[in-house]
């Protein structure tokens, strides 16, 4: 007799929030609960990261995962507000019922994890931070430069862009993050950003701090791989004291 396959968890709602279109899971126990705020990449979107989504929902979070500036169902281009909308989103998040104020947690991927950093180090609304494979200045150069990276953005808005990423950097962000947990995940064998990255990263940061380097793997593995999940959510509830 052949087993069922269960069906994957669809999101609790869908909509918009501070201005980004969004899908959001919530878990059945009890509140309150903790929240995570999940920005995807350069040329992805929110669905992409239903997974984690759902991962997070099982183990008690609430999870919100939003379509970035030039990104999937938003109308508009990509610019620097890309930072401040993770503080927007995490205040949305934490006005809903149910939801922990002070357990507002943000992870995102390449661009996401350089958006997630310096979103995290200029709002008080996000309480720690799990960067996968994150892009740095100088990579986002690179991209905006030769064209490879993927979003809607006229001249005007690759300019600005790019110029204030010459004014920023993410290893200085890492400092301002202060006594934020923050944990960092790279896989060694990723073709774009080296994991020599993270490490630096990783030692410029304060306690709470981890650094995971999986061997082996590409650019989007670590993104997607269950156990690696379940390793931030873990570390990051007993940094959180949960």
């Amino acid at each position: 007799m052949s087993r069922r396959l269960r069906t994957p968890r669809s999101p609790t709602e869908t909509g918009v929030a501070a201005g980004r279109p969004y899908m959001l899971w919530e878990p059945d126990s009890p509140p309150p609960w903790p929240a995570m705020v999940i920005v995807h990449g350069a040329g992805s979107a929110k669905e992409n990261h239903a997974d984690f989504g759902r991962a997070c929902a099982a183990a008690g979070w609430v999870a919100l995962a939003y379509d970035q500036r030039g990104h999937g169902d938003g109308d508009d281009e990509i610019s620097a507000e890309v930072v401040t909308d993770v503080g927007r989103v995490a205040r949305a998040l934490a006005a809903r019922e149910g939801v922990d104020p002070e357990r507002i947690c943000v992870r995102g991927s390449s661009m996401g994890g350089f958006v997630a950093i310096h979103g995290a180090a200029v709002s008080d609304s996000i309480a720690a931070v799990i960067a996968i494979c994150p892009a740095g200045e100088e990579q986002l150069l690179r991209g905006l430069r030769d064209g490879s990276l993927e979003f809607r953005a006229g001249d005007r808005a690759r300019a600005d862009l790019s110029a204030w990423l010459s004014e920023h950097d993410l290893r200085e962000a890492v400092e301002l993050l202060g006594s934020k947990p923050l944990i960092l995940i790279h896989a060694a064998g990723d073709e774009r950003i080296p994991s020599e990255f993270s490490r630096e990263l990783h030692q410029r940061a304060a306690e709470p701090r981890k650094l995971v380097i999986v061997p082996g793997g590409h650019h989007r593995s670590a993104q997607h791989d269950a156990e690696l999940q379940g390793v931030a959510l873990r570390w990051l509830e007993r940094a959180l004291g949960r």
